[in-house]
């Protein structure tokens, strides 16, 4: 070829980029639009949505239920958003998540996939948290609701054992009197060692370097999988491959399998049939039970995934809530003596708190509402998905529609709670003292896929809280900044960032 032809040739290869470009644009566009379509007239309204992202722009994955506070404002309280091509709705207000959790119950009862979940899942089990809704969901989830029954929730001899711990996690708390300390993993360590005796059948000294780890690992983990990214995993699948932190949600949960992997395999070898000692013998039992059976979900079901979404349900919120709870007492002093007044009245500082306390304690009762109020533990649910095609609020929501409960909204409702940002027991007492709850107040959820521990966690709470109060006196440090409780960190869950207190015997 002659040097004074190549002019024309490049021109010829490469003219035609500028024309294939434009139809790559085009078709891309096109395409990101056919998915973004919306499935049904009447559907919800919502900001208007960028190419790819949706409205990722508009959403603060770090702090989502602040994001959607200020987007309610315009579009109110059944609203549309796009997560990259994922269609979402978020529901706000009681009266909102209320037709749809609890009159709709059925209709909101799935559970959308979670892409950072999907190869683990295949190995381990979904477990009865995120499993989607159906017939395994059903028979799982009331097998576990009997065996924990059947395991001493809701009764004495639980009660007995939680009562025990709280000797344990005070007896902690009294060696650290000569300083300053931070409390959140005694708080982690009592209430994870009441799941792990009706999971495991064994509980943990607080200085069990192992079981620190998995702890740690698990808090970690619970962080990244809620936070931002875990979400951003979750809307672009293919940021797994890529370097970052949510590299490690995989790796930390593999360590997660191993630990319990280990206590499952010492019960293979100890298991009794007829004497099932805790979660992981009445499973055996069960799927022994039903081995021949062909209209079951326990020959398939894996082990591994039900007792980890029970540990860290029955470990991470109420520990959470401890901590608000006694970062809420040295923040608010007066509010503090007045539960020391009441727990002196009425259980003295001899005899153990018990559970039928509660009913002549209303404000103590009362403090520990406010605390999961104002503390807001799970601000936005874990999204549901809905299981047919369905209405709320006069606007129509198609199957398979992902839905985030904004059960901040609620929580902070301006016309139910009287001072929604403020710590205020009584928001919980009427005009003679007594203890009063509003029905908005949900933060075990509703409906079908309501929290399965939550009456585990009321009997924790109050036997933990009112044991502490019995024997301490909580109080900032001095020279210390003052822990501002307006600001969390979001997780799965929404926990204070890291405060110290100091301990003083009664």
């Amino acid at each position: 070829m002659e040097f004074s032809a190549l002019p024309e040739v490049v021109l010829r290869v490469f003219g035609g980029f500028p024309a294939l470009a434009l139809f790559c644009t085009v078709f891309v566009l096109a395409f990101d639009l056919m998915k973004r379509r919306k499935k049904c007239d009447n559907y919800p309204p919502g900001p208007r949505a960028l190419p790819f992202l949706g409205n990722l722009l508009q959403v603060d994955l770090h702090s989502p239920h602040l994001s959607f506070a200020k987007l309610r404002k315009k579009y109110g309280d059944v609203m549309s958003l796009d997560f990259g091509w994922t269609n979402v709705v978020v529901l706000s207000g009681y009266k909102a998540l209320k037709e749809a959790l609890v009159k709709k119950s059925e209709d909101f009862a799935g559970r959308p996939e979670f892409p950072i979940y999907k190869e683990l899942f295949q190995r381990i089990g979904e477990g009865i948290v995120f499993v989607k809704y159906g017939d395994w969901w059903k028979e799982q989830r009331r097998f576990a609701l009997m065996t924990l029954k059947n395991l001493g929730v809701g009764k004495k001899s639980l009660e007995l054992r939680i009562t025990e711990e709280a000797g344990f996690l005070n007896q902690a708390f009294e060696g650290e009197q000569s300083r300053p300390f931070d409390p959140h993993f005694h708080l982690t360590y009592a209430t994870a060692n009441i799941i792990c005796l009706i999971i495991f059948g064994e509980r943990f000294e607080y200085c069990d370097e192992k079981f620190l780890t998995f702890l740690r690992i698990l808090e970690e983990s619970i962080v990244l999988e809620g936070g931002f990214w875990g979400q951003l995993t979750n809307t672009f699948p293919f940021v797994r491959h890529l370097p970052g932190p949510q590299n490690k949600i995989h790796e930390n949960h593999d360590k997660l399998t191993g630990f319990v992997e280990e206590i499952i395999t010492r019960h293979k070898d100890t298991w009794d049939p007829d004497d099932p000692r805790d979660f992981i013998d009445a499973f055996f039992t069960q799927r022994e039970k039903m081995k021949h059976s062909h209209n079951t979900s326990f020959p398939n079901a894996k082990l591994i995934g039900t007792l980890l979404s029970l540990f860290a349900a029955g470990t991470e919120t109420t520990s959470t809530t401890l901590n608000w709870a006694l970062l809420f007492m040295v923040l608010h002093p007066d509010v503090q003596s007045q539960v020391h007044e009441e727990i002196d009245r009425v259980i003295g500082n001899r005899r153990k708190p018990k559970l039928e306390d509660r009913e002549e304690m209303p404000f103590t009762n009362a403090v520990i509402h406010e605390t999961q109020r104002l503390g807001n533990i799970v601000p936005i649910s874990l999204p549901h998905e809905t299981y047919r095609d369905t209405e709320v609020m006069g606007y129509t929501i198609p199957k398979g529609t992902t839905i985030f409960p904004n059960i901040t909204s609620v929580l902070y409702d301006e016309d139910i709670w009287l001072t929604p940002r403020e710590f205020n027991p009584g928001h919980f007492l009427n005009s003679d003292g007594m203890f009063v709850k509003p029905e908005a107040f949900i933060p075990f959820s509703a409906g079908h896929r309501v929290c399965l521990g939550e009456q585990l966690a009321k009997t924790e709470l109050f036997i933990f809280f009112t044991s502490l109060l019995q024997h301490f006196t909580f109080l900032l440090p001095e020279n210390e900044p003052r822990p501002n409780y307006r600001e969390a960190k979001f997780g799965i869950t929404l926990c204070p960032l890291p405060y110290r207190l100091c301990v003083k015997t009664r």
